[in-house]
């Protein structure tokens, strides 16, 4: 047992030699008192919009630095009631309230509660991370004790006052006042001493701003301990938490799903940076206002609505991803996957216009089964035999389906792709009325590519970013455009989606100058889709519920087609009005058939008139009045253009006639040889002996000029 106690003892000594020799090392290491005033925690950014004015500053927020004597005494009591109690007297551990703990633990069998000191918290916030490690907490201990040793107890309380994290990007009690009070900290009231004390806990649970409720109720139990202890009277607890003044939060509710979608990307843009920075994006602070209010004016009661508006080279403009940041930061616009319902057939008609079709070109709506899968329309009506045009501006079912089936569902999700679709595509029939789950802001970016003339468009948010000084970090770099379809085809689909808003189920969308666009509604109205352009802005709607349950009434030609005008009368205000390029210059595979495009132009062919004399090519004003060069025509001569019969056939050019096949106006297969014996002896140079002496054969035509 003797043996036991030296041992214990030595050892005793032995490890509070060596926790004094940690101290004595942490606290001659420690930082001066001044120098720990300097340091600031994190990083802060300053996000720009596009005209350069100052739409939210992120990051920590410092407000005036306080001395103690600054800070009203009723912080201070406010603060050590509900963190440490006994601060004046511990030493920067609390072994009381260790042991405390300790017991409950043993006793209660959960788990150690919260120990931490001011001190302690204090070490934690300046040199250390929050990691709940046993190594973390014993050097928090050391650095604790060093703090104890080298400063005074309002110098800690000082330091801890002005550094520690009261939520919302506020460091300090000074900008935690002018945050949620708009006054400084030195005319704090007891109130707003307990709210501020019962931030530290959990800063986004008890913040004011996010639940009023939970901030006051945190904030009476910061009262009622400062009563138990004897540092506030009866009356000053009494006092109505809930009477006190908030600060109204105001311009950085939408703007907030902008900045959490943009400022992701300075990890890519950028070299590890701490110091301060100016952040300028692309967004327009009118533009988000606009899109803000009709977003809340036409969304229905209890759904969620996202908005995107990208201008024609992809800088965002406006972005709206749910009513409320504050009751909801989830982003619809960039992070939801929902089904975009008819304003996929985008992608299927795109498809089918490269494939050879027109907007003219006759289609029959009627039923139709595709393996197994029956498509109805809207209403369950069939129009019969109509063209493309109307197909689509009547969003009809059947017809889609029928050309997914034609040019390949694989064709169509390769298009999706093209145009910029991220989100994986299904080949089933029944993803070409858009069973498969897209982002907004990818449907909005293909559609803005059709605005384009068919180029890619990249979305981008930042143009470019500084230091507080100055000095240049990154700028923005236009992507290289790549042209996805031919011009074609990009004014084909512009004229249906133009006759979807003028005639068709986007009716709702228009605002007065010309807009193409497409409507989508899904199965038992649980999305409601937009997406249009105008004048260089191409702005798609989503609308729905977050639970994918099912919206009275809501249809992508109504709500989203509603939000969508309001927002665009405003963004497009001062734009020009720009007509939509809608001339479809065909290349020649697909012009209808016609004697030029048969046999070419004349003047490439050798043409024999009946006598066999040789007609040269560019000259028909030599001949007589029987001349007719064209072989449909009376006396006409046979031709043979230059390769006609070698060049292969494009996919969808109307089919050559066989070899051999004669054409309307052509001989009839008994009439005479055009060419004479005595012209084939001219024209081979041959004697007549030699030319009796041959078998008699057909002539060839004479190589092209």
């Amino acid at each position: 047992m003797r043996r036991l106690i030296l041992w214990g003892l030595a050892l005793a000594l032995l490890a509070a030699l060596f926790v004094g020799l940690a101290v004595a090392f942490a606290a001659r290491s420690l930082p001066s008192f001044y120098q720990l005033q300097a340091t600031q925690v994190g990083q802060t950014i300053v996000v720009r919009a596009r005209d350069g004015s100052e739409i939210v500053e992120l990051g920590p927020s410092y407000g005036q630095w306080l001395s103690s004597e600054e800070i009203p005494q009723v912080m201070k009591d406010a603060m050590i009631a509900v963190e440490d109690r006994r601060f004046r007297s511990h030493f920067g551990i609390d072994p009381i309230g260790l042991a405390r703990a300790l017991y409950v633990a043993v006793t209660d069998d959960t788990r150690v509660a919260a120990t931490s000191t001011i001190t302690q918290q204090l070490a934690r916030n300046v040199f250390l991370n929050s990691n709940r490690t046993l190594d973390r907490k014993l050097r928090e201990a050391v650095l604790a004790v060093a703090l104890e040793t080298k400063f005074t107890k309002e110098q800690i309380l000082e330091l801890y006052l002005n550094k520690v994290y009261f939520g919302g990007g506020a460091y300090g009690v000074d900008s935690a006042s002018r945050k949620f009070f708009s006054h400084p900290a030195t005319r704090l009231s007891t109130a707003e001493a307990a709210i501020i004390a019962g931030l530290v806990k959990a800063p986004s649970r008890y913040s004011p701003t996010a639940d009023v409720d939970a901030a006051v109720d945190r904030a009476s139990v910061v009262l009622r301990l400062m009563r138990e202890q004897g540092r506030i009277s009866a009356s000053e607890a009494s006092v109505d938490v809930s009477a006190v003044n908030l600060k109204e939060e105001t311009g950085q509710n939408s703007v907030r799903y902008f900045t959490d979608w943009a400022l992701p990307q300075l990890d890519l843009l950028l070299p590890e940076t701490f110091e301060p920075i100016e952040v300028w994006t692309t967004l327009d602070t009118g533009m988000q206002r606009a899109a803000t209010a009709s977003i809340k004016a036409n969304t229905p009661e209890g759904a969620q609505g996202a908005l995107v508006s990208l201008d024609r080279d992809g800088a965002v403009l406006a972005l709206i991803g749910g009513t409320d940041y504050v009751q909801t930061n989830y982003n619809r616009a960039t992070d939801a996957m929902r089904q975009p319902g008819s304003s996929w057939k985008l992608f299927v008609y795109l498809a089918a216009l490269e494939a050879g079709y027109t907007p003219e070109d006759r289609v029959v709506d009627a039923p139709v089964t595709i393996e197994g899968w029956s498509p109805r329309n809207s209403g369950g009506s069939y129009a019969g035999p109509i063209d493309l045009r109307t197909a689509f501006a009547y969003s009809k079912n059947t017809v889609a389906a029928q050309l997914g089936n034609e040019v390949g569902f694989g064709t169509v999700a390769s298009m999706a792709r093209r145009f910029g679709i991220t989100t994986p595509v299904s080949t089933y029939p029944s993803m070409v009325l858009g069973s498969s789950e897209v982002r907004l802001i990818d449907m909005t970016r293909a559609f803005a590519a059709v605005a384009t003339g068919g180029s890619s468009v990249e979305p981008y948010g930042i143009l470019k970013v500084t230091t507080a000084s100055g000095e240049l970090l990154y700028q923005h770099e236009r992507a290289r455009e790549v042209q996805l379809v031919p011009d074609h085809v990009a004014a084909g689909i512009t004229d249906l989606l133009q006759t979807a808003v003028n005639t068709g189920t986007g009716r709702a969308a228009q605002i007065g100058r010309p807009v193409a666009g497409k409507t989508g509604t899904t199965n038992s109205n649980k999305d409601g889709y937009f997406v249009g352009f105008s004048s260089g802005i191409t702005t798609g709607v989503w609308m729905g519920r977050d639970d994918n349950a099912r919206v009275a009434s809501l249809q992508g030609g109504r709500a989203p087609a509603q939000a969508f005008a309001a927002y665009m009368r405003y963004a497009v205000r001062n734009r020009p009005i720009e007509e939509f390029d809608t001339d479809l210059q065909l290349p020649e595979w697909q012009l209808e058939p016609d004697d030029e495009q048969m046999f070419g132009d004349p003047d490439d062919y050798y043409f024999i008139d009946e006598q066999g004399n040789l007609i040269e090519p560019g000259r028909p004003q030599d001949q007589g009045e029987d001349y007719f060069p064209y072989p449909d025509q009376p006396g006409g001569g046979a031709g043979v253009g230059p390769g006609e019969g070698d060049r292969p056939r494009l996919p969808g050019q109307p089919p050559r006639r066989p070899v051999g096949q004669p054409l309307p106006g052509d001989p009839a297969p008994d009439a005479p040889a055009a060419a004479s014996d005595d012209f084939l002896r001219r024209a081979t140079g041959e004697g007549a002996e030699q030319q009796q002496q041959r078998q008699p054969r057909q002539p060839n035509p004479p190589p092209p000029q």
